[in-house]
Order: structure tokens, then C-alpha cells, then sequence
């Protein structure tokens, strides 16, 4: 307790709230909750967050604060910044004795909008929660339909126990159903859940399937086996047996860095991170790599692939160094392959851990998607269809899990206010 109180005191509580207004996707009250923390009062300091977020106790975790409201702290920029993402966390855990806290924060506006409109969310992943909980709130009555038997996505099946502890994830998704939501399981859009039943059921349907297919590289060998998507590999725990063996992960981002880390956790000989930029262009945050480091994984910086080596499954693989120039239109340097810098490495497996891509089916779904397959939405995340929404990495946010709240939050915003506009 004393420790939090003193985190709290750091706070300047300063006029130009930088860290909520600059650097945080959601807009959190951030000097206001920390206040009440300095006050010692945990409840308000809840009820301050509640009014923009309902994940406090997951992004309070995850969230790359440094590159979002702690990098954007005033008090950062001549020292240490103030430590937000823990008295979030914090703000959270006091209330999870609590069962009712949120339904408590929303009763009243609940009880004011009360309405007989049917929403439909598919997906339970952090923007069909986040999106979920806000239209209970302006009153309407919310069914997520999940292909799983459990809500989360991949704050269950995408980020390892030692980032996020799943009673975590579960006291948060516990709040948001005590809303009133409906969950129907096992339902998965293109097999036993169609759009076109759904558009006659409901006011409204927001899509939060998320995108959860790694993407390739397409270099030489890449079908090999012992070659797997490091998507996969967390969601399906598609682990071979890593004993005495030398995996190489490809990519800098945290999905590369929950690979590695629970790679090594599950006893490989070696793991190896390959990187083709610089270290301080890793998108992953920086106490994240810092934990691999101490773990014992090694990085390869500025390094590409060039083929996969093997003849039915991975033998080898062949590398090459890059150089980093910079380009006009690009802010951060681009990699270039060092010609005659060509080396191999022996591996038994490799990760592929270079971002996510939505599932083929969507393209499937009638609506309209761009050059990479995300469903196109607007200002306001209706798709083509003006009775369909979607948010989250099915759009195409960006990848962070407040991004994908903030479009959850901001989609159920725009709905109810079309819903309403619709009924007078």
C-alpha cells in the first residue's frame, strides 16, 4: 500500500494531462483517478476509469505504457515517468471482491436508457467486451455470440499467464456480463452463424472476430515442416517438444516476445529472436525484451531471412545482415539487405511472429474489404452494410488491445446514437 501511495504522490497532477489527452488511446482520466488514489479512495478512483474503460485491470498490465500515457508523462521527460499502467492495475484489483462494481457504476444510466433494441456483437475479444459493455450501459439488450466456450480472445489464448493471469481476465469479463449480456457459445460465423439471420434478429450487429491468422513471409522453405504462426502456436498451444532444440522466433513485436518467452519456459536449449531492424525500432515494449534478455533468449538485430533450409522438415536457416537508411516518406529507418553478408544457422523450428491477418472466410461475408482483407469501415465503423459495424483488428485497428477497446467503445457510441435518431 505504501508503495502505491508514493506512486501516486509522483503524479503532478498537471494542467496539460498529456497522458490522457496525448497518450492515451481511451482518454482515461488519468490525473483524476490518480488523485483519488493519493486520497486513498479505491472505489472513486474505479468509478473515475469506468467512465471510459472497462479493462482496467488488463491494459493497466499489457498496454505498452511507454509508448502511450507513460511515454507521454511530463514527469518522464527529465526522469522517471509516473507509473499508470500499475495504479491502474491497481484500481482494479481493489474491486474485485467487488463483484457488482461496474454494474454499480452503470445502474442509474442503465435504469435511464432502458429500451427493448437487440444488439448482436460476435466476437469476444477485447473490442466486443469493450463494445458490449457500452451499449448495456445506454440500455440496450446485448447477445455476444463466441466461437469459443470461453469470452477474452486473445487475452485468453494470445498473451501468456506470466503477462496477464487469467483470474484477471476472468474477474474483468465476470463485471462486464453482470451488465445483463447474453452469451451464446460455440458459434462460429460462416458455419452454424450467418449475418443474414442475424440482420433480421437485431438493430444492430458489431463484428469483433479479430484477426488471428499469422502472416507469411513467403520465402523459400517456408512450408517445411517445424515452420509455425506464432498466432497459432499461443492460441491453439500448438507446442512440439523443445527439449535440446534451437528455435529461432521471427518479428519484434510482443506476440514475438510471449514466443520466445514461453519457448524458453517450456525448456528449449536455445531461442533465438530475429529481428530485420534496429532494437530501439522493436515494436514490442522495451520491459518486455528486457525480460527475454534476462531469460536468457538472444536477439539477432538487423537481420533478415532469406530461405528456409531442410528437405522435409527445418534444417537450416539462411540469413542476411541489413544496413538502415532513411527514406523521405518513411519516419523510421528501412532495412536493406548488406549484399555478400549471407550466413546460416542451424534450427529445429521456427515462429513466425510478423503480425496477424484476418481468416479467408471474411472476404466471404458481403462486405466490403480493402487490399489486405480487413473490413472497410468509416468514421463512425459501419461497413458497407450501414446495419453492420466492426472494430478491433478485423478493421484494421491498430494493434493494441486500447485500440481495439477505444473502437469497441467509440463503435456502441455511434450505434446507440443511430438507433436512437431512428426510433423518434
Amino acid at each position: 500500500m505504501e508503495e502505491i501511495e508514493e506512486k501516486a504522490s509522483y503524479c503532478l497532477n498537471c494542467k496539460g494531462k498529456t497522458c490522457a489527452i496525448k497518450g492515451c488511446p481511451l482518454g482515461n482520466h488519468i490525473p483524476q483517478f490518480i488523485e483519488q488514489l493519493k486520497n486513498g479512495n479505491e472505489k472513486k478512483a474505479y468509478e473515475i476509469l469506468a467512465q471510459t474503460t472497462v479493462l482496467q485491470g488488463v491494459c493497466g498490465r499489457i498496454c505498452p505504457h511507454q509508448k502511450q500515457c507513460q511515454g507521454s508523462c511530463v514527469r518522464g521527460i527529465k526522469g522517471k515517468p509516473v507509473s499508470i499502467g500499475d495504479l491502474e492495475a491497481y484500481s482494479f484489483d481493489c474491486m474485485i471482491e467487488e463483484e457488482k462494481s461496474l454494474l454499480n457504476c452503470y445502474r442509474e444510466e442503465m435504469k435511464k436508457n432502458k429500451n427493448n433494441k437487440k444488439v448482436a456483437v460476435i466476437g469476444g475479444g477485447p473490442a466486443g467486451l469493450t463494445a458490449s459493455a457500452f451499449l448495456a450501459k445506454e440500455g440496450m439488450q446485448v447477445t455476444i455470440y463466441e466461437k469459443y466456450d470461453y469470452l477474452g480472445g486473445l487475452l485468453v489464448h494470445g498473451i501468456p499467464e506470466f503477462r496477464l493471469p487469467k483470474n484477471i481476465v476472468k474477474q474483468t469479463i465476470n463485471k462486464i456480463l453482470q451488465l445483463g449480456i447474453e452469451v451464446k457459445y460455440h458459434q462460429e460465423l460462416g458455419k452454424n452463424l450467418h449475418l443474414r439471420d442475424l440482420q433480421n434478429e437485431y438493430d444492430a450487429i458489431f463484428l469483433s472476430i479479430g484477426a488471428n491468422r499469422s502472416c507469411k513471409m513467403k520465402v523459400e522453405g517456408e512450408s517445411l515442416k517445424g515452420v509455425i504462426g506464432g498466432n497459432e502456436l499461443l492460441e491453439y498451444k500448438l507446442h512440439p517438444e523443445y527439449k535440446d532444440k534451437t528455435v529461432a522466433v521471427i518479428g519484434g513485436g510482443n506476440v514475438a516476445m510471449d514466443c520466445a518467452r514461453t519457448i524458453q519456459k517450456l525448456g528449449a536449449k536455445e531461442v533465438k529472436v530475429i529481428y530485420r531492424r534496429a532494437r530501439e525500432q522493436m515494436p514490442a515494449e522495451e520491459k518486455e525484451v528486457e525480460e527475454a534478455e534476462r531469460e536468457g533468449i538472444k536477439f539477432l538485430f538487423q537481420n533478415n531471412i532469406v530461405k528456409i533450409i531442410g528437405q522435409d522438415k527445418v534444417e537450416e536457416v539462411e540469413l542476411i545482415k541489413t544496413d538502415l537508411i532513411q527514406k523521405e516518406k518513411d519516419t523510421r529507418l528501412v532495412p536493406v539487405n548488406r549484399e555478400g553478408s549471407n550466413y546460416k544457422i542451424k534450427v529445429d523450428y521456427i515462429i513466425m511472429a510478423l503480425g496477424s491477418e484476418v481468416e479467408p472466410y471474411v472476404k466471404e461475408l458481403g462486405l466490403k474489404t480493402n487490399q489486405w482483407g480487413n473490413i472497410e469501415v468509416n468514421e463512425k465503423y459501419e461497413t458497407s452494410n450501414p446495419k453492420i459495424y466492426a472494430g478491433g483488428d478485423l478493421a484494421g485497428m491498430k494493434g493494441t488491445v486500447a485500440w481495439a477497446a477505444y473502437s469497441g467503445r467509440e463503435a456502441a457510441k455511434n450505434i446507440v446514437e443511430k438507433i436512437k435518431a431512428e426510433s423518434r
